[in-house]
């Protein structure tokens, strides 16, 4: 029974994109021709600035690619902007270990798309790299010019500093009598501090000005109570002795978890980290024959208790509106002190043989489900085998559980 529910678990999971929805939405792009061709864009919500994207036509279901060489501009209706345009661009590493030493940035010419934030006498443009982002302006019908920020390593400790040079490009291009000297001198190297300073700005300057803001993410922390039903089973074995050989069964309990759900805020929402603490009971107890030990016949008893704290990954595929369908692959962090679980051998008389302290390995998780209206769902869930024996050489253990996991978001 487990190994079928763990194939339907990896089938559902290797499967699933085939069926999962493909959300192409309105929009345009212009070609080489200044052609403005209307059709249906894929949009990923992009993370990392495309370098191309897929489209249909309209009345057409063949799915087309277009990129920088035949594309000059392109735009989602009602959500984003991108522009194709050769700029200067610092690509110095924000990492330390890959820091550069160097104040000054490393600019080289490179054809790219640009997130257009703000149109208008000022405009903002941003490229998405890796966990960072690169501002970019221009003032009028002026070229874009990347705003400076760059960290870098300062001396024998390493310590790092920044060079803030965007403050003073914006302070001698952006000036205006409504911006104080300290709203420059304060300002950080973010979208959201950047895309309010280009509209002050071009409020102040009396001009016509567009806007396409990334509206913030709304509903990015879901907490969820998920009671459930679970199926374990455990076997142990000795390498040396064969009556410690066990399979005390599968054994059914009820159990409580509370899911912390962290949505990432890119790709649409599709991806999510998860966490949930939980508490798990499994009791059982078994006799065999045995003609190596006085009475013939040995007696298993197990009672193990932990707390486990599965953290992962999750991916929904969105079906419709209301449903989306998900699956998740985690780690199982297992804690044991203070429960005292143990497995005990006792003679028929009751007299006692071994007695094992109870210490978890940790395990894999894998599951699969379904969400309606961001409230409801249901998710099949098999934790691989962990050992719960991991303290003992000769030993070996298998500790499996199959779970229907009921939830509802309250948070």
């Amino acid at each position: 029974m487990k190994k079928q529910f763990l194939l339907l678990v990896l089938a559902f999971i290797l499967t699933l994109n085939t069926y999962s929805q493909i959300t192409f939405e309105n929009g345009y792009f212009i070609n080489q021709n200044n052609q403005k061709i209307n059709c249906l864009i894929e949009n990923l919500d992009w993370k990392n600035t495309p370098t191309n994207f897929r489209y249909q036509l309209p009345e057409s279901k063949d799915i087309l690619i277009a990129d920088l060489k035949i594309v000059k501009e392109f735009a989602i209706t009602g959500q984003s902007k991108y522009i194709k345009t050769l700029v200067k661009i610092d690509r110095s590493s924000r990492y330390i270990e890959n820091m550069s030493t160097d104040k000054n940035p490393d600019l080289k010419e490179e054809t790219l798309f640009l997130k257009v934030h703000v149109e208008g006498k000022a405009s903002l443009y941003s490229y998405g790299e890796g966990n960072s982002s690169r501002f970019f302006y221009k003032i009028d019908n002026s070229e874009i010019k990347q705003l400076i920020y760059k960290t870098y390593l300062v001396n024998e400790n390493s310590s790092i500093a920044k060079n803030n040079y965007f403050r003073e490009q914006l302070f001698i291009d952006l000036k205006c009598d409504n911006i104080l000297q300290r709203e420059y001198e304060n300002l950080d190297y973010t979208y959201k501090q950047l895309f309010k300073f280009f509209i002050k700005y071009n409020k102040c300057s009396d001009t016509h000005f567009v806007e396409f803001e990334t509206k913030e993410k709304k509903d990015l922390f879901n907490l969820t109570i998920r009671p459930r039903l679970n199926s374990s089973s455990l076997s142990i074995n000795n390498s040396n002795i064969d009556f410690y050989n066990v399979k005390f069964g599968s054994k059914t309990s009820l159990s409580l978890g509370v899911e912390a759900e962290f949505i990432l805020p890119f790709n649409k929402n599709k991806w999510a980290i998860i966490a949930e603490p939980s508490y798990q009971y499994y009791s059982g107890e078994k006799s065999k024959s045995t003609s190596n030990l006085a009475g013939s016949e040995v007696n298993a008893k197990v009672d193990y208790k932990s707390i486990e704290l599965p953290i992962g990954i999750r991916h929904y595929f969105f079906v419709n509106n209301d449903f989306k369908i998900f699956a998740n692959a985690s780690l199982s962090l297992l804690f044991d002190f203070g429960l005292n679980s143990k497995i005990e051998f006792t003679r028929k008389d009751g007299s006692k043989i071994n007695t094992l302290d109870v210490k978890s390995g940790n395990s894999a998780v894998l599951g699969i489900g379904g969400k309606l209206r961001d409230k409801y769902s249901i998710e099949l869930r098999y934790q691989l085998g962990r050992t719960i024996l991991k303290d003992y050489i000769a030993w070996n253990s298998s500790f499996t559980t199959a779970s229907v996991i009921l939830g509802y978001s309250f948070f």
